[in-house]
């Protein structure tokens, strides 16, 4: 199903993890309005600014996968509100460069994030919305390390 002109459901939710080990990765009706909110509002926004197909690594994570893969037991993937994403190259030069277009564009008000998160040396960028199960936050920048 597509989302946007970019992304499709089918992205926001598949994961390796609950396809190896049977785990039902099926959004409910509010994780799919979450899922449908961050990829017109935010997803799609940031590709089309950076000119380049993005990937997504990680997106809807049902309660089991998040379990399995050892998610924060309040994560923002748990209810559709987050997606990691990285370039096609995977560089951890090109996604600085992207996860300052991401900044860059939080700041100036083009996107509203949770949060935009440089995980791990930029092996990845996380970026969320706000939800009805977390608290608001608006644009908060990490690093993990």
């Amino acid at each position: 199903m597509k989302l946007t002109s970019n992304f499709t459901l089918e992205e926001l939710i598949h994961s390796n993890t609950a396809k190896n080990r049977g785990i039902d990765n099926t959004p409910n009706q509010q994780a799919l309005d979450n899922l449908t909110r961050l990829a017109k509002e935010v997803l799609q926004p940031i590709r089309t600014e950076w000119g380049k197909p993005l990937i997504v690594s990680s997106g809807y994570r049902s309660y089991r996968l998040n379990q399995a893969v050892r998610g924060a037991a309040n994560s923002d993937h748990r209810y559709g509100a987050a997606a990691d994403i990285h370039t096609l190259t995977n560089y951890a030069s090109d996604n600085k460069k992207l996860f300052d277009l991401i900044t860059k564009m939080a700041s100036e008000g083009k996107i509203h994030c949770r949060q935009i998160i440089d995980e791990y040396g930029y092996q990845w960028v996380h970026v969320s919305i706000n939800h009805p199960k977390n608290l608001e936050r608006h644009n908060q920048i990490l690093h993990l390390k």
